[in-house]
């Protein structure tokens, strides 16, 4: 169904809605919440239209599995 919309349809709703959950993540990241996770959400919605987002959906997820690592090694 997503790839049926017009393109500009869909550029701006990827757009609207990718950039609302990267907002509210950055703000989740002060307030408690889950932060991160929504960011990564956004960032994979906007990465559908975005080719730069791609590029920051990728380094994010290596930070993100780099810091899971280090966290699993430190466990006893």
């Amino acid at each position: 169904m997503w790839s049926k919309l017009p393109h500009p349809l869909r550029w701006l709703t990827a757009a609207t809605v990718g950039a609302a959950l990267v907002i509210v993540g950055i703000v989740l990241l002060i307030f408690p919440g889950p932060g991160i996770p929504l960011i990564i959400a956004g960032l994979a919605i906007l990465a559908t239209e975005f080719a730069w987002a791609e590029v920051v959906l990728k380094r994010t997820k290596d930070h993100v599995n780099r810091a899971v690592n280090k966290v699993r090694k430190k466990k006893p």
